[in-house]
């Protein structure tokens, strides 16, 4: 009896049963063994004797392959070598996956300022660079920072599809970056995943699907983590929509106590970075669609920290939603004349991304609503900047 048991061995037998297309049964039948003993081999559960190993090479025509396998003594430190050789080995020089990391910060950080449309080609090619890495010879270390990395990837450009309102499209990478970030057991991309989903229900009017989400992407989100401040961000949002004043109002509480001592990080501008200074524009946006009285002080504060000198600012797409949430909320106050100037500012900007464009129309329907002559202007911009027009040249500067 050999003194250990050695899978191949069962594997070789199975490999060869099936090649002479028998059953176990049918085996046992033209070998003299019992269904039972054969299956034992075959799974390990029982170690074979050099005679049996002979017995089925002459049934199953194997040349000996199968007492090879009990003959020859399984060398353990020359199979552990070879294990440790492959979890060492990679065609990947060491600084590669740094320049990755450092590149996809870099395109979270230009995701606030940079047009959708010339954002998603740098996305794919980072994308597309991961995944050729992916294919090639990587230690087992490179592997999971690889699949954390195309995970943010995968994600960020699924919201950049959504901004460009390719809802299709932004579900399958959504996908992508939710099996990445499984296989890398990667919280945080996960909870990233389901606010985003929830983000896009929101635009799209689904606030109760929205509201789910939040809450699934808060469950699964690391405490502390930017996704699930932001999450519970887009609670709020959603009972907003929904006209819950007093469940908005509770949700912004704990968004406050979430970011009460919470530092500005390195990078303020990087996407799944959560800053401390965009919480009094989240709580605009917030109060602006709940219809609260508060709306139009947080607005105007929040506008004139992003914009001082009326020019966009160094966040332009921030300032053009920030006028847009002010302009709601003065024409909740009676003052649609200025509600009009802050709209047509937002929409002439060239700001107001796709999947952001039903704010620019809800305020536009809400001031036509008040009757006010001028709100025929920002009919006119809204139907020049409407998303599938080409707009002005210099429209996406600054």
């Amino acid at each position: 009896m050999a003194s250990s048991v050695d899978l191949r061995f069962g594997v070789a037998l199975r490999e060869l049963r099936q090649q002479c297309g028998l059953s176990l049964r049918s085996l046992g039948q033209l070998a003299h063994r019992s269904k039972s003993h054969l299956h034992e081999l075959e799974t390990g559960l029982k170690a074979p004797t050099v005679d049996t190993a002979r017995h089925l090479d002459r049934i199953l025509d194997a040349g000996g392959e199968l007492a090879r396998l009990v003959d020859a003594p399984i060398d353990h430190a020359a199979e552990a070598g070879e294990l440790r050789a492959r979890v060492a080995a990679s065609d990947v020089s060491g600084d590669v996956v740094d320049r990755i990391e450092q590149g996809i910060d870099d395109l979270a950080s230009s995701y606030p300022t940079m047009a959708p449309a010339d954002l998603l080609p740098l996305v794919r090619r980072h994308l597309a660079y991961v995944g050729r890495l992916l294919d090639g010879r990587i230690t087992l270390a490179q592997r999971r920072r690889l699949l954390v990395a195309g995970g943010w990837l995968a994600v960020l450009r699924a919201t950049v599809h959504i901004d460009l309102r390719q809802r299709h499209a932004a579900a399958a990478h959504l996908q992508a970056a939710r099996d990445l970030a499984e296989h890398a057991e990667h919280a945080e991309i996960q909870a990233w995943c389901l606010e985003t989903r929830a983000w896009d229900m929101l635009t799209q009017g689904d606030y109760r699907r929205a509201l789910d989400l939040s809450h699934q992407a808060q469950r699964v989100a690391p405490k502390g983590s930017s996704a699930r401040i932001q999450a519970t961000a887009q609670e709020a949002r959603a009972w907003a929509r929904m006209g819950d004043v007093g469940a908005t109002r509770r949700v912004l509480d704990r968004v406050e106590r979430l970011t009460a001592n919470l530092p500005v990080p390195e990078r303020a501008e990087h996407h799944y970075r959560y800053d401390p200074a965009k919480a009094a524009a989240y709580t605009a946006t917030t109060l602006a669609w709940a219809g609260d009285p508060g709306a139009e002080q947080v607005a105007r504060s929040v506008l004139a920290d992003l914009d001082p000198d009326g020019d966009g600012g160094v966040r332009p797409r921030r300032s053009a939603s920030a006028r847009l949430d002010l302009g709601l909320a003065l024409v909740a106050a009676g003052q649609p004349d200025e509600a009009v100037v802050l709209g047509t500012q937002a929409v002439a900007s060239g700001r107001v991304v796709p999947s952001n464009w039903w704010r620019a129309a809800e305020l536009l329907a809400k001031v036509e609503q008040t009757g006010v002559p001028e709100a025929a202007t920002l009919r006119d911009l809204c139907t020049e900047y409407a998303p599938g027009r080409r707009p002005p040249a210099d429209s996406t500067a600054g």
